[in-house]
């Protein structure tokens, strides 16, 4: 594995936060995203869209107006690319562990 196997809409560190917690639940609320990851409205909605728009995440809306809820779950897709960009990322951390620095 290499540095082109990491998949740039994942590597986005909000992105990438907000597909861990899709990996291990079952689904994430809107606003238990936005506190876990402590971003704010509008920065999840623009991180949510580029996942969705990818097919790495579903969404469902319930409710209207003040009631209304929005809930994230990751697809197959999406549990395929965070499981080979995860496997890039370690891949690219143990061959760093092993490269000898040059000092200068």
């Amino acid at each position: 594995m290499s540095i082109a196997d990491l998949d740039p809409v994942i590597h986005a560190p909000k992105r990438l936060g907000a597909m861990a917690v899709l990996a291990a639940s079952e689904r994430a609320t809107f606003v238990f995203l936005k506190e876990h990851l402590e971003v704010s409205d509008s920065d999840l909605s623009k991180q949510m869209k580029a996942l969705a728009e990818a097919g790495y995440v579903s969404l469902s809306k319930t409710g209207h107006g003040r009631k209304s809820s929005t809930t994230f779950k990751i697809t197959k897709a999406g549990r395929a690319a965070f499981a080979k960009h995860i496997a890039a990322l370690n891949a690219l951390v143990e061959a760093g562990s092993g490269a000898t620095p040059i000092e200068a």
